[in-house]
């Protein structure tokens, strides 16, 4: 099953928009878990055994992983997803970029090393440097287009030709670079406005969404703006709002409960 397929019918089974994603911060986990050599990975399975049933993909960010000297804990994290909830999709946010040369290993590190169903790009070096993310045929290719961080705005929403760069990357990546359909894109929550002008340029294409919860991003207006005419169309990551709902022994029923008022605010498939 490719990346795209597994993605439509985690929406279909879950009725839900929501995207965990599994940025581990130690010095913020219940006390158990802080001295324990495999902490991250046992506090990510908590946190997975939660909410699987209740999202449409989980996002392990690789910096927090890397910094911790942890990534025996990634990989064991997306193995666990894998084995015991193999139809929930894995969305490794690695943001690689480089020449097409040096993205080919990003791309077997990603697809073969990690066994991720997606992985984040940044395609500011160009078509040269997606495409060897995007010959993983079965796999999701997710490109940085318009990101939640307020600093999104320095080169982004620069204009070219009458229209912010944001926009030209939406579609290079609709109309050029998509011939495995295999593309998505991320496109904060912080300006719904553009999650709306950005679904215009691409139809039905998948629309990773960052920034609601600690960001601040406004969910419902988000869906309204994203949402695709099959009533699906986005996965409305939350990181920290979710892991971090509690420190304390009930972190992870707090964790459901943050996921379940997100699909009650309208973070759900129509």
């Amino acid at each position: 099953m490719n990346y795209s397929t597994k993605l439509q019918a985690a929406w279909a089974r879950s009725k839900s928009l929501v995207c965990v994603g599994l940025d581990p911060e130690p010095s913020r986990f219940p006390a158990r878990f802080q001295s324990r050599p495999d902490g991250i990975f046992a506090f990510n399975k908590a946190i997975i055994d939660a909410t699987a049933d209740i999202v449409c993909a989980f996002k392990p960010q690789f910096a927090h992983f890397a910094a911790a000297g942890a990534l025996d804990q990634l990989s064991a994290t997306i193995d666990y997803i894998r084995d015991r909830y193999p139809h929930v999709p894995v969305i490794l946010d690695a943001k690689r970029g480089d020449v097409g040369s040096t993205a080919a290993f990003y791309a077997k590190e990603a697809f073969d090393q990690y066994h991720a169903d997606a992985v984040t790009v940044n395609p500011y070096l160009g078509g040269d440097s997606i495409a060897p993310f995007t010959q993983y045929a079965d796999r999701g290719t997710i490109l940085l287009c318009r990101t939640s961080n307020a600093g999104g705005t320095d080169f982004q929403e620069r204009l070219i030709d009458g229209k912010p760069l944001y926009i030209h990357v939406a579609r290079k990546a609709a109309n050029e670079w998509n011939g495995n359909k295999n593309i998505s894109l991320v496109v904060g929550a912080t300006v719904p406005k553009v999650i709306a002008d950005v679904r215009y340029v691409v139809g039905d294409m998948p629309l990773l969404v960052p920034g609601v919860g600690a960001q601040g991003g406004d969910l419902k207006a988000t869906v309204e703006a994203g949402r695709d005419i099959k009533g699906a169309g986005l996965v409305i990551n939350a990181s920290r709002s979710v892991l971090y709902a509690s420190n304390g022994e009930d972190f992870a029923h707090a964790a459901r409960g943050v996921v379940e008022q997100m699909i009650a605010d309208g973070a759900k498939v129509e």
